[in-house]
């Protein structure tokens, strides 16, 4: 595991810390992947983020990755007074296979007693290996990510053992039963994306357990929005994303 920490200059407060996930099919990416964004909302949202760079399948499988990140979590969390960091804001963030990291995240630090976690921000993530829901079923050959690359994704990750249901809700979090003690979440999906309904119906769900939640879906977007928006649109998104991370962290402006 390696971890990178991006921290705003001239800050005199303590920090929210984020956990800063990448995507990648869990078998691609690094924090390079992310530096730009984890540098962008490290200083618009005045947050410590800690990106991870976390073992990656199919070397790797399940739940290597997902003990990297909860590695990083915990040495996050305990770490706070070194960080200058309010132990009270510390947060987890995703996109895509990041999502589903940072929603199995959530599930750990509650089912183990902490560390706890202020907010979940998931970006078009991925949370279900059924691949089940409608928009799975019809977007087949969609760009950037489609059924094929979904169950590919899914067979690296899970490797070819047997699958063990009681881990199975911190692989693929949809699965899980209980949501409730859940932190407050936002998620935003894309309108031509295969993920898009598990993510609007986790967020539902995440609702009916009395988590506070946001849902975002943004229609004429691709996975991840790399593609099917004008530039002015992908700024809107950027900057939601941006304000939203803030708001969650340091509360409503």
């Amino acid at each position: 595991m390696l971890i990178r920490i991006y921290r705003p200059r001239r800050v005199a407060s303590l920090l929210p810390a984020v956990v800063w996930i990448h995507g990648g099919g869990f078998c691609l990416g690094t924090v390079d992947s992310v530096h730009h964004g984890a540098t962008q909302a490290a200083v618009g949202a005045s947050a410590l983020l800690v990106a991870v760079s976390y073992r990656l399948a199919p070397e790797h499988p399940f739940p290597a990755g997902l003990d990297d990140c909860w590695a990083a979590l915990e040495w996050t969390a305990g770490h706070t007074g070194e960080l200058g960091v309010d132990p009270a804001r510390v947060a987890v963030a995703g996109a895509s296979s990041g999502g589903a990291l940072a929603a199995g995240l959530t599930l750990l630090a509650r089912d183990r007693g902490g560390p706890s976690l202020c907010f979940q921000h998931l970006s078009t993530p991925v949370l279900d290996d059924r691949l089940e829901t409608a928009s799975m079923e019809v977007f087949t050959d969609t760009p950037v990510w489609n059924r094929r690359l979904a169950a590919e994704s899914w067979e690296l990750y899970l490797g070819t053992g047997a699958f063990d249901e009681r881990r199975s809700v911190y692989a693929a979090p949809a699965r899980a039963g209980d949501l409730t003690g859940l932190p407050p979440a936002y998620i935003s999906t894309a309108g031509l994306d295969p993920l898009r309904d598990e993510g609007l119906l986790y967020g539902l769900r995440l609702s009916q357990a009395g988590v506070p939640t946001e849902v975002h879906n943004f229609p004429g977007a691709f996975h991840a929005f790399g593609g099917g928006l004008t530039p002015e649109e992908q700024q809107r998104v950027a900057f939601e994303h941006l304000t939203v991370l803030r708001d969650g962290l340091w509360g409503p402006s």
